[in-house]
């Protein structure tokens, strides 16, 4: 279901719960909203009002991932960058990594399995981005 996107500090600041496999709408609810805002290529649980773990963007081909609880492990070849968000009016510098090692859940087939991925460019600093909403970080 698409949901309206939350501006509201006070909820966008408090960190996210660990999400489970009971969380599932939540997921599709981000990818459904996501998917529905032109231009947008990610988005954290709590830009859509729920205070858990989720994230989901948009690959180069437009297809659409999930991750449950990712947790940035490792980060080489820092950069200022200018990042815009949805939630947010004014566009922020932020120092954000070229490369990175995140462990997360994914589903499958109802159940939630870890999964230890790197990924680098435009990938990592959506992530980067999403990690920091989870944490209740305001860009």
């Amino acid at each position: 279901m698409i949901k309206e996107l939350v501006k509201d500090d006070a909820v966008l600041s408090v960190p996210c719960e660990p999400a489970t496999a009971e969380d599932a709408p939540v997921a599709q609810d981000l990818v459904d909203t996501l998917a529905s805002i032109e231009d947008a290529v990610c988005l954290a649980a709590n830009q859509i009002g729920v205070t858990k773990a989720i994230v989901a963007y948009q690959d180069d081909d437009g297809n659409a991932h999930v991750m449950y609880n990712p947790k940035i492990l490792m980060a080489l070849g820092s950069a200022k960058v200018e990042e815009t968000c949805l939630s947010r009016e004014e566009p922020a510098r932020v120092t954000r990594f070229a490369k990175i090692k995140v462990s997360f859940d994914e589903l499958v087939d109802g159940q939630l399995k870890a999964r230890r991925r790197d990924y680098i460019g435009w990938t990592a600093q959506m992530i980067q981005h999403m990690v920091d909403h989870c944490k209740g970080k305001l860009v």
